[in-house]
């Protein structure tokens, strides 16, 4: 009769610890890509903040000098029309006519600039607003990242600990890691207890 060879219970017990090893290993690094897309979703967020912040500031100041030139051509155009009835009588035809012209110049002057004030003016709050949305998407990138973070920790501590509920909490921790990730790209919810939730 032909001996069977039983495997011996220790090295059954080491496959399967070994097993558990690789499996959470293999999630681990799938943990470290999400992060990385956490990271850069928030890296992305951070930079259209800033730059939404500084086209905002660069249309705000344009928007003071177009302010500027309308209060000059109005201080002109009005002291021209004082001088216009201080002096009208005593001005010859031709003076007081080149005089009335140029008022009017000024005041057409005025007009344009605060015309193109006011697109300015959109402009800017349309640069503010999206700094507003960009600023919101940020914080749950940033609190993406470090649930992100602290999952890949505790799955790296359940290998050593060979423990499945530690390996349990570390998905649960990188479960909420994804979502605000996505929440962050697509803003479906607003937490109220981050940073520009309401």
């Amino acid at each position: 009769m032909a001996e069977v060879e039983l495997p011996n219970p220790e090295d059954l017990h080491e496959r399967r610890e070994d097993h558990f090893s690789r499996r959470v290993a293999l999630v681990t690094a799938i943990f470290a890509v999400l992060l990385a897309i956490a990271a850069l979703g928030g890296n992305h967020a951070m930079k259209e903040m800033l730059l939404a912040q500084q086209k905002s500031s660069d249309q705000w100041a344009f928007y003071q000098a177009k302010v500027i030139r309308e209060h000059q051509y109005r201080g002109q155009k009005l002291r021209l029309e004082v001088d216009l009835l201080e002096r009208g009588a005593s001005l010859k035809p031709e003076v007081r006519e080149k005089l009335e012209a140029l008022a009017k110049r000024f005041g057409d002057e005025e007009k344009r600039y605060g015309e193109e004030k006011k697109d300015i003016e959109k402009d800017a709050k349309k640069f503010e607003h999206e700094r507003d949305v960009w600023q919101t998407k940020d914080p749950y990138f940033l609190f993406a990242e470090a649930i992100l973070q602290i999952a890949i920790v505790m799955s790296s501590v359940s290998i050593l600990a060979r423990s499945g509920a530690v390996f349990g909490f570390s998905l649960v921790l990188a479960v909420v890691g994804t979502l605000l990730t996505l929440n962050g790209f697509f803003s479906v919810v607003h937490v109220p207890l981050l940073p520009g939730g309401h």
